[in-house]
């Protein structure tokens, strides 16, 4: 049975929320997910066994639209992540933490795409950290919808993986800046992100990226080159990551805009384009083919997607 309850606040965040409207103001929410492989009649299912939560971050009930395999096991149990208010404004501070336990499958995904709102007159930034781990043979499938950056939005996305040895993890970032269609491009804001990937205590991938619309970077053509979409896939876990490379190059529209290496035993597919849609579909596809080869299961398209 899962077990849904607020989180100890002194655990969620160091720093209480309070409804200010100054430069000081800070409103915090946190989810701590915990997922745990257990042996039931008919054969070895996950179950989201830890969801506690403070402030607008919750999860649906899990789903399990997967077969199971031939041996009675149990496909990935899908989570969906929900924040009610749909984005986040100045003092906003998100904390995501997700454990996946030894033998546990799940994929986590969002209902919608992450809005970055405008600073407000204090120049007040906010905050999302997202904490993974996943102990030994667990699995975890990291598949957010896109986020979207309005213009003057300031704020830092941390994302922390952490794998032992043997566990499988494939996600993405998909990140759009800007309205375009609407006129409002991203000229004014500043926007951080860092990923930090480790396996068995040994770093394996980190970086950080400054998305600042005025510096030079932004739109030479050794940097940003002015590109409003940007995506970052990896995946850990791959037997022949040579062979899953070719594979992408061969399965996947032929473009500049995309390209895929390894580095350190992680799988990267880049994307830095114009077309939120077509970084999406790159990712579905490129998830699409990777799955069947980390997983040894077919890609199994959450329903939200669809809604």
């Amino acid at each position: 049975m899962t077990v849904f309850k607020p989180l100890d606040p002194e655990q969620a965040s160091p720093v209480a929320s309070g409804h200010r409207f100054d430069g000081e103001r800070h409103w915090a929410a946190a989810i701590d997910l915990g997922f745990t492989r257990r042996e039931e009649p008919g054969g070895g299912v996950t179950r989201l066994t830890r969801a506690r939560h403070q402030g607008p971050l919750r999860v649906q009930r899990p789903f399990y639209p997967e077969p199971r395999e031939a041996g009675g096991e149990a496909g990935s149990c899908h989570v969906y992540l929900l924040h009610p208010p749909g984005g986040l404004v100045s003092g906003d501070a998100l904390s995501i933490n997700a454990e996946v336990g030894a033998g546990a499958r799940a994929l986590i995904t969002t209902p919608a795409a992450n809005k970055l709102y405008r600073a407000d007159s204090h120049g007040v930034a906010w905050a999302q950290h997202t904490r993974l781990s996943v102990d030994t043979g667990g699995e975890l499938e990291w598949l957010p919808q896109e986020t979207i950056a309005f213009d003057g939005s300031r704020g830092v996305q941390s994302t922390e993986i952490a794998l032992e040895k043997e566990a499988r993890c494939l996600g993405w970032e998909v990140l759009a800046l800007g309205r375009p269609a609407g006129a409002l491009p991203f000229v004014s804001g500043h926007l951080e992100q860092r990923f930090s990937l480790m396996q068995a205590g040994r770093p394996l991938w980190h970086e950080r990226q400054l998305l600042d619309p005025t510096h030079p970077r932004f739109a030479g053509r050794w940097g940003q080159g002015g590109a409003r979409v940007q995506a970052t896939l990896w995946a850990v876990g791959l037997e022949d990551e040579a062979s899953a490379v070719a594979l992408l190059r061969e399965a996947l529209p032929a473009s500049p805009r995309w390209a895929a290496t390894v580095r350190q035993g992680v799988l990267l597919l880049r994307y830095l384009g114009e077309e939120r849609d077509e970084a999406w579909h790159l990712c579905q596809a490129a998830w699409a083919q990777l799955r069947p080869r980390l997983l040894g299961r077919e890609a199994c398209v959450p329903r939200i997607w669809l809604t």
